[in-house]
């Protein structure tokens, strides 16, 4: 014997429908997060490259990675992001953003910026970690930049560094998860620098 739903029925859920509504609870907004001011140090370092202007592209990441998700290594093999918590643009720019302005405060250059601004030189890079990972408790955060220093003109590579840092966090509040994302950050911005500084004689290069 079948059942017959009653006109009535059918044409209110069709209207509920339209109209977007959900039975469901709606999820909480989650709460977005910044890397902390930076603690790199004001002193200058001296290099013959000042008069050259530093172009910065955006940095190349895995899917998950280039979102703002908060990526997290919870155990062995297992990737996941922290629920309710994510940065307030994605990844790559975050770090993008901290470069630059490390740069800026080193003196290196005559100007660091963007790759969408006039420049000389120009450095792509790959973010290929930026999570924090429960192989300690509290968790330790790990960065990990691939970098390449090219000329302008026809982008002919001059030099290529990897950099990879970690900090561990003071106790697993994602606050203080956040604050070792920006240790991490400082650190591989000022090893940067530093290798930047030794890449004078390719830097000032003809074939450049």
């Amino acid at each position: 014997m079948s059942l017959r739903i009653p006109a009535t029925i059918l044409v209110s859920a069709a209207l509920l429908l339209s109209a977007g509504c959900s039975i469901l609870p709606e999820s909480e907004p989650a709460t977005l997060y910044r890397l902390p001011a930076s603690d790199l140090p004001a002193a200058a370092i001296s290099s013959s490259s000042a008069s050259q202007r530093l172009g910065i592209a955006d940095p190349e990441a895995g899917h998950l990675l280039s979102s703002n998700r908060i990526v997290v290594y919870p155990e062995r093999n297992v990737v996941n992001v922290y629920e309710g918590a994510r940065w307030h643009e994605d990844a790559p720019d975050l770090l993008k953003a901290r470069l630059i302005a490390g740069l800026q405060q080193s003196q290196l250059f005559a100007g660091v910026g963007s790759d969408r601004l006039p420049h000389d030189l120009l450095l792509l890079s790959e973010l290929r970690h930026f999570q924090s990972d429960y192989m300690t408790n509290p968790p330790t955060v790990r960065v990990q930049l691939d970098v390449q220093l090219v000329g302008t003109s026809n982008r002919t590579p001059l030099a290529a560094m990897n950099f990879s840092t970690s900090a561990q966090a003071s106790s697993v509040d994602i606050a203080e998860v956040v604050d070792a994302f920006g240790r991490a950050s400082d650190e591989l911005t000022e090893q940067l620098a530093a290798w930047l500084a030794q890449q004078t004689d390719v830097i000032n290069s003809p074939e450049r």
